[in-house]
């Protein structure tokens, strides 16, 4: 094969994961409709919500009906025959274990792919990812950022034309991280001065190179915890990162990690979301662990045409801090559209987060969606 421009080894690393080195047709966007994404926070799922009567599933089945690509971070690790012990204390506020059910759950809302690199993967041991692994391709769902060793972890999850790259930085705990030979995350870890390991992220971009090499639309994800003092405020390695992506060819980044909203900037013409909080926030942490930002969030539509972003809007979404209880434990962080007041404040806070990135993002009053709820239309300024 001739050279395709990027590192010989993330190449052989990917090629020996099983991915194709051409792997999707590049077709020409005019006199076809745009391929329409949508970006969701965090699902910290571990109760099935149509269990409880949540009244946001028709919302959102609404909204996100006829997107090509609907995105989320399964924050949760799937139990079964295959898991592991808990490598957390069993009554640990901060064990994300669940059913397969919520998988369905996911999916009966229209989400189609999901990043599974985050620090909760390793919640059931090395056996917890394999289980997760497992039930996510027993239901057809394709995932990145963990694998039964690092070639799979590394390599792209792909849905139609759009292919996802995804990695986690931070609070990956000894023993979670894929390696040749052991089932785990797709790490990018740091040195002692605070700068990301070269070779982790050249790996993270070569696989985005090599996907956009073979004709796909790629989404750049990183679940972060390396948080800033103030949690809303985006690391500049993170910025820098991000562009990177771009550059090697990433239609867009997203990242999760930190439990509430950061701010957004365009790089090139592509959308970066630094932070888009949570979708779902089952956490069972006390009553005022976290303040009212934890329970605002956006989903991001994106519209491409030619592989690039063409048209950037936002939907506010606001979760229920309160919950219920349900067969003896309390369910928060269920969402549901927001309302007027609510997407008022998601959009300002967003503009105002955005604005402490350098103003790169220009941001429209919310207006009400002919499917429900509100959406803002933001264009790079």
């Amino acid at each position: 094969m001739g050279s395709t421009g990027f590192d010989t080894p993330t190449r052989r690393l990917l090629l020996k994961a099983g991915f194709p080195l051409i792997f999707l047709p590049v077709v020409a966007g005019a006199g076809r409709r745009p391929l329409r994404i949508s970006l969701l926070g965090q699902s910290l799922i571990k109760t099935d919500l149509r269990r409880i009567g949540w009244q946001g599933l028709g919302e959102f089945r609404r909204i996100l009906a006829g997107r090509d690509l609907v995105f989320t971070d399964l924050e949760t690790v799937i139990g079964g025959p295959l898991a592991g012990r808990s490598t957390r204390p069993a009554d640990s506020e901060v064990l994300h274990v669940a059913e397969p059910e919520v998988i369905d759950c996911l999916q009966a809302i229209g989400v189609n792919i999901v990043a599974t690199s985050n620090n909760h993967a390793w919640d059931l041991d090395t056996g917890g990812i394999v289980s997760t692994i497992e039930a996510l391709r027993a239901r057809g769902l394709a995932f990145a950022g963990t694998g039964r060793d690092l070639a799979q972890a590394s390599a792209p999850g792909v849905a139609g034309r759009v292919a996802l790259v995804a990695a986690a930085a931070g609070a990956i705990r000894d023993g979670a991280a894929a390696t040749a030979t052991r089932p785990g995350v797709n790490e990018l870890r740091r040195e002692p001065d605070g700068a990301l390991v070269a070779a982790d992220v050249e790996r993270y971009l070569g696989a985005i190179r090599f996907a956009a090499t073979g004709g796909a639309t790629v989404i750049a994800y990183l679940h972060n915890h390396y948080w800033e003092p103030r949690k809303s405020d985006t690391p500049a390695w993170q910025r820098d990162l991000a562009r990177r992506a771009v550059d090697a060819g990433a239609a867009t980044f997203v990242a999760h990690g930190v439990p509430e909203l950061q701010g957004m900037e365009f790089h090139r013409g592509a959308p970066l979301f630094h932070g888009l909080s949570s979708f779902i926030f089952q956490s069972e942490k006390p009553d005022g662990a976290y303040g009212p930002e934890a329970w605002q969030s956006a989903i991001a539509e994106l519209d491409l045409v030619d592989g690039r972003v063409a048209a950037t809007r936002l939907v506010p979404v606001q979760l229920d801090a309160r919950g219920l209880v349900h067969e003896g434990r309390r369910v928060r962080g269920s969402p549901r559209l927001a309302s007027a007041a609510s997407a008022r404040s998601v959009a300002e806070r967003l503009e105002a987060l955005s604005d402490r990135l350098g103003a790169s993002a220009r941001f429209g009053p919310p207006q009400q969606s002919r499917r429900g709820g509100w959406t803002v239309k933001v264009d790079p300024s």
